[in-house]
């Protein structure tokens, strides 16, 4: 992004810092820099100036509306600015200001203390990127239980498959499936169309069997082409525990002559905390068998870290909200590699998900995580289309 073409806001009460601020803001470029004395002046500013503001740096030892306060308005604003927080506090303080910042969900590139300079301000500009326009929301439509039942019964509900990727070698290791319900009438529908209705009536076993079914046909249709593939399936707690669940899972096994090696079981991190001695013993049975175990969704939930470490699984993947802007910002970065230290200090694969850029594939290899998934490599697809993905993956690694 080319700093002459932003117009950049200094929120700064002290008049000579805020003059020293813009000053250094036109050296390193920039052309249109406004200035404020107080946080009511800069909420205006960034709610209705014209042109918008792109950049902002804010003091927070503002007059009137300080920068925690201004900070929190323009998240109930739902701002696109991108916020550059300056204070004359500790580093720690600091680091919690950026934590709070992401907390309220504003686009922070990071937090600075005084004096600034332009060499600690150019890479938090640089972090700067436009602003997408937000497509509108699609107005789902509402199905029954029924409607999803028929739409089962009738086997249009397909798994699509999005590739993990071993990021020290780039190599394929793995496929996790997502649900997608093939509408006559609709198109292609996400989870979203269907599992709630599912789980209000306490029947998403009918989903997670059609799709392990689907699964395990789908990677024995690889293995056949050549591709010996595992495959990772999010199966909720409740299917995991009926009594049947091992049989009929070895049953579907034997039809399609996959070993459970190749079949690893994600559950929801909230999941598995649990002290249930039943189905801790479920797990472990799991993994004894060959099964791979992985905790989805890490961080989303308050771990109990012993408990954790009881938890016979092979995989922790880390939610993409800690993984997305980790490489940018350190709030996030540091929750990153403190998950990724977890997992290397269990002695258990590490796998990121949501990684989209280059700059996070960049990142997450300097840390040491095991894989990587996210749009930057693909989208989740139909089990056919892997085959000519993966030709095209190879080219380009």
């Amino acid at each position: 992004m080319d700093i002459a073409a932003l117009h950049f806001l200094v929120a700064e009460g002290e008049p000579v810092q805020r003059e020293l601020l813009a000053g250094m803001l036109r050296h390193m470029g920039a052309v249109r820099v406004s200035t404020v004395a107080d946080g009511q002046t800069a909420l205006n500013m960034l709610e209705g100036s014209e042109p918008p503001i792109d950049i902002a740096l804010l003091d927070l030892a503002l007059p009137g509306m300080d920068g925690l306060e201004l900070i929190r308005r323009l998240s109930d604003a739902d701002s696109a600015a991108g916020l550059i927080v300056v204070g004359s506090q500790s580093s720690d303080l600091l680091f919690c200001v950026e934590t709070m910042a992401l907390a309220y969900g504003v686009n922070l590139l990071g937090a600075l203390g005084k004096p600034l300079s332009s060499t600690r301000l150019q890479p938090l500009i640089a972090n700067y990127t436009t602003p997408v326009a937000t497509a509108k929301p699609v107005n789902l439509p509402s199905f029954s239980f029924a409607d999803v039942g028929r739409g089962l019964q009738a086997r249009e509900f397909d798994p699509f498959f999005q590739p993990k990727i071993e990021l020290e070698t780039g190599q394929l290791k793995g496929l996790e499936m997502f649900a997608r319900w093939r509408h006559p009438q609709h198109g292609v529908l996400g989870p979203a169309a269907f599992v709630g209705v599912l789980e209000e009536n306490r029947r998403i076993d009918f989903l997670d069997w059609s799709m392990i079914e689907k699964s395990v046909a789908a990677c024995r249709a690889l293995h056949d082409q050549n591709i010996p593939i595992s495959f990772s399936v999010n199966v909720d707690p409740t299917t995991l525990a009926h009594p049947q669940f091992i049989p009929q899972m070895t049953a579907c096994l034997e039809r399609h002559r996959i070993l459970a090696d190749y079949i690893t079981f994600e559950i929801t991190e909230s999941a598995v905390l649990s002290t249930n001695a039943h189905f801790l013993e479920r797990l472990l049975r799991l993994r004894m068998l060959g099964f791979g175990l992985a905790i989805d969704d890490y961080g989303t939930a308050r771990s109990n870290l012993q408990l954790l470490a009881a938890i016979p699984f092979s995989e922790l993947k880390i939610d993409r909200s800690f993984v997305d802007g980790a490489s940018r910002k350190r709030a996030i970065g540091t929750v990153l590699k403190s998950c990724l230290g977890l997992a290397r200090s269990l002695d258990r694969h590490s796998c990121a998900v949501g990684v989209e850029t280059r700059q996070d594939w960049d990142f997450l290899q300097g840390l040491g995580c095991t894989y990587a998934q996210g749009f930057y490599i693909a989208s989740p697809m139909p089990v056919e289309e892997i085959p000519g993905w993966l030709a095209d993956w190879r080219h380009f690694f």
